[in-house]
Formats: structure tokens, C-alpha cells, sequence
């Protein structure tokens, strides 16, 4: 028989980053419990400060041991829902990304880019390449006829479950499909709503909204790079083979 501090306990774990419901097993110590953390939050595990806060109650308790290799989570109270509440000790570790919207920028004319000679542009000119093929506009409408008819046949639909090519612990749910003016390219785009945080956005691109999500967890892709299917969502222990946190 089972026993009953081997069964995963579904908690909350909130950081800066992400918040979102996790299985946690009694068993495990406080440094495995560290390990499988740090590709959810961003924080390192030797920088991670855990506070658990049951929901019968709003007094918080210290995850931490002298041993952390040896002390198990059955030492504390795990019950479901309760909230695992994850930050840093180094003001630089974690996933804020600094600004650079102070920085001066040099901001170049269109005008004054297609006068110049040696640009990439001005190649494309002369060899006719790209828009400027006497052609291109047959190439564009075939190439957005196959990009729509790729979605189709992948049944790519608003709301189906879905996982990012060539990952496959990548997952999240289709929220958005349609053209993007934003991203430089013709045809559709799929906006996905990520399970973790491992994406670009929160469903936004240059103030426009296609679909809500949190920070991180919202990304667009080409349809060639969505496989609709069946695809729960992972628990902590199997995204240890995560990719491209």
C-alpha cells in the first residue's frame, strides 16, 4: 500500500516570474525540491528563499534545514493548495531583464537607408531579389496558401492542446491563430499560451494584445512548429529535461 507522505501534494509555488500549480512529493529533500525549481523561476538553487503558507492559515513557515541534502518535505505540513513561495537571496539572480528604453538610440530614415549604395537593400535592388522579384507576389500568395493549409491539416484551432517542435516538454494551449502585421513575414502566426514560463511575451507585441497569458508564458511560432494532440500538462518531475528555459 501507498503511504501517505509518499503522495505528490498539489501546491502553489509563486515567484516573480511565474505562478503556477505544482505536484510536490513529501519524500523529496529540500534540495531536490531546489533543483526542480530553478527552471520554473529563474532563481539558482543555492539562491532560493522558500516560504510555505498553508491555506487554513495566513502564518508563513521557513523551507530550510542546516542538512538541505538530507531534511525531506514530510517535516512540514503539506497540504493541497497550500502556497510554496519562492525568492531570491541575490538582488541579480532571477529573470528581470533590464531596460534599455533610457539608452540613446541613432534612428536611420527609410529615406535616407534606400539612397545608400552598399546596404542590403540596395543588393536586393539590383539582383532582384525578395519583393522586388518580378515574381514575388505569385511566390508571397503561394507561400501564405501553404502556411493556412499547414494550420489546417495540423487542426490548429483556438483552444487545442499543443507542444512546441522539436521540444517535447514545451507545452501550452493554442490561444491565438491569425496574421501578426508586428512580425516581419506574410501568413498566420500561432500564438501559444506556454504551461511554464519559457516564452517571449504575455500574448502582446508592440502594445497590441492577440491573446492574455502571463509575462513569459506567451509566444507566436510558424505552424510548422505546432503538433496538436492530446498533451497534459507535465508535472514537476518530468520537466527536468526541460528545453529552452
Amino acid at each position: 500500500m501507498t503511504s501517505l507522505a509518499s503522495r505528490d501534494v498539489p501546491i502553489l509555488v509563486i515567484s516573480s516570474a511565474a505562478s503556477s500549480e505544482r505536484r510536490v512529493n513529501p519524500s523529496w529533500t529540500i534540495s531536490q525540491l531546489k533543483i526542480k525549481l530553478e527552471p520554473i523561476t529563474g532563481i539558482p538553487a543555492s539562491a532560493q528563499i522558500l516560504t510555505l503558507r498553508l491555506q487554513a492559515s495566513q502564518e508563513s513557515t521557513a523551507v530550510a534545514s542546516s542538512d538541505e541534502d538530507v531534511t525531506q518535505l514530510a517535516g512540514w505540513s503539506l497540504t493541497k493548495h497550500a502556497e510554496l513561495h519562492v525568492t531570491s537571496s541575490d538582488l541579480f539572480s532571477g529573470p528581470a531583464i533590464a531596460s534599455s528604453s533610457s539608452v540613446p538610440k541613432y534612428e536611420m530614415s527609410a529615406e535616407t537607408y534606400a539612397s545608400l549604395p552598399d546596404t542590403v537593400l540596395a543588393y536586393k535592388k539590383t539582383h532582384q531579389i525578395g519583393r522586388f522579384d518580378p515574381d514575388a507576389t505569385e511566390n508571397v500568395e503561394t507561400k501564405v496558401a501553404n502556411l493556412w493549409r499547414e494550420a489546417a491539416i495540423g487542426g490548429i484551432n483556438v483552444g487545442a492542446r499543443c507542444i512546441l517542435r522539436p521540444s517535447t516538454t514545451r507545452r501550452g494551449t493554442v490561444a491565438y491563430l491569425g496574421l501578426v502585421p508586428e512580425i516581419p513575414g506574410v501568413g498566420p502566426w500561432i500564438g501559444v499560451r506556454l504551461d511554464e514560463p519559457a516564452g517571449k511575451n504575455n500574448g502582446s507585441l508592440l502594445g497590441k494584445q492577440y491573446f492574455d497569458c502571463e509575462p513569459y508564458y506567451g509566444v507566436f511560432v510558424r505552424p510548422e512548429r505546432v503538433e496538436v494532440g492530446d498533451w497534459r500538462e507535465l508535472s514537476m518531475d518530468e520537466d527536468d529535461d526541460m528545453e529552452e528555459i
